[in-house]
């Protein structure tokens, strides 16, 4: 299949548009549409219902396969482009939001020391937007979070070569008002116990319970990145969230309880690519020294 036809029609499928999928990709409507049935004729399946703009059953089958192979692309473009030119005295670093903490910002300080003329580009971003970015070489080192098992690997999305390196592990706990009856209870709580509480969906800000937030009541749903205004509407009562124990432990009029089943760990691990610049290996030496 020509990528170029993929990208068009996962475009389209997007937009749910021809004509909204061709100003986004900067091409005539009469080129994606002509795009389309390239495509639909290569592959001997209609792919798209025109009335309303829509995936058929064999265009989402497709949609499922083209958005990792159009990104595995993109970063096989990067990783030979940047392996023909000299590495810049620069470092662009995207983090998830609970995992630029306390370390990240200390390794960027000293790094400023030992590295004065370096200039340094930080970039919040979600979990999946980190991952994909390092892979297509926007970001030169990415650094995520998630829950695991004490010393088990994220898992992440399969995007190609990137290489992950430990940087920490700490205590998952709930996070509740401090008025909370649990906020007073003594010793670790099982999560599935509190499956009938409410409960924060927040994918990006907060940890994603282990069993998916469909196994939870959910109260409010919570959209973006910011960790503060999760912690805010905890401390109102709105629901209960899952964070590292530090996080919790920073923030006023919130409490956190320890999970005692099942056994899980805020982990952190760093991501990068292949053929780094002085600066970025640099960066990675002072954030995982104990891995090597």
């Amino acid at each position: 299949m020509d990528p170029h036809l993929l990208r068009t029609f996962s475009a389209v499928a997007r937009c749910a548009s021809f004509s909204g999928a061709a100003r986004e990709l900067g091409y005539t409507q009469s080129a994606v549409s002509q795009h389309i049935a390239a495509l639909e004729a290569d592959l001997g399946v209609e792919l798209l219902s025109r009335r309303p703009v829509a995936p058929t059953e064999a265009g989402v089958r497709l949609l499922e396969h083209a958005g990792p192979l159009l990104l595995r692309l993109e970063a096989a473009r990067t990783e030979v482009v940047r392996a023909g030119r000299a590495p810049a005295a620069s470092v662009v670093l995207g983090a998830s939001p609970l995992a630029m903490g306390d370390q990240v910002a200390s390794a960027l300080a000293r790094l400023r020391v030992t590295a004065p003329r370096t200039e340094v580009t930080v970039r919040i971003l979600d979990r999946a937007a980190v991952v994909a970015r390092v892979a297509t070489g926007r970001l030169d080192v990415g650094v995520v979070d998630g829950a695991a098992a004490p010393s088990d690997p994220l898992r992440l999305p399969e995007v190609g070569p990137l290489h992950a390196l430990r940087c920490g592990e700490e205590e998952l706990v709930v996070a509740v008002p401090d008025g909370h009856p649990l906020a007073r209870r003594r010793g670790g709580v099982r999560l599935e116990s509190l499956s009938a509480g409410l409960w924060l969906d927040a994918p990006e800000a907060a940890v994603p319970p282990p069993a998916g937030a469909e196994a939870f009541r959910i109260a409010v749903r919570c959209e973006g990145t910011d960790v503060r205004a999760l912690l805010g509407l905890v401390r109102a009562g709105h629901g209960l969230a899952l964070l590292p124990a530090s996080v919790v432990e920073a923030a006023g009029g919130v409490a956190g309880v320890a999970v005692s089943a099942p056994r899980l760990v805020h982990r952190t691990e760093l991501l990068h690519r292949r053929g780094l610049g002085e600066a970025v290996q640099a960066l990675i030496g002072l954030l995982v020294p104990a891995t090597r």
